[in-house]
């Protein structure tokens, strides 16, 4: 099963750095940074808007709690988005690919090559 999560972060080059770590360490199969996204939100009473970058990280549904955990570690945000849902229609090859690069968090998993 394949999941999408989508987070953002203060600007591309944190985008970068987290989406690289993610899928060096096999947590993600691919992260697709959007650089500009302007979001309006409320924040401690207040409503806010800011520049962020956000990231579609595709994951593997067995890899994803580690992911959200690591993903948590490695963000500069006090209460990081992490939003997560399943893929309900994905190609037989690009799901394939996707769990065959996601083996962190997926014992049965093997390693891509």
């Amino acid at each position: 099963m394949i999941r999408f999560v989508l987070t953002t972060f203060p600007d591309p080059d944190a985008a970068d750095r987290a989406a690289r770590l993610l899928v060096s360490e096999h947590l993600a199969a691919c992260a697709t940074i959007i650089p500009e996204a302007k979001s309006v939100y409320r924040w401690k009473g207040a409503i806010e808007e800011s520049h962020e970058a956000a990231v579609l990280i595709k994951t593997a549904a067995a890899s994803f709690p580690a992911l959200e955990k690591r993903l948590k570690e490695i963000h500069p945000y006090e209460t990081p988005e992490v939003a997560s849902f399943e893929a309900a229609d994905v190609s037989k090859a690009y799901a394939d690919w996707v769990l065959q690069s996601c083996t962190a968090g997926n014992p049965s998993a093997s390693p891509a090559r």
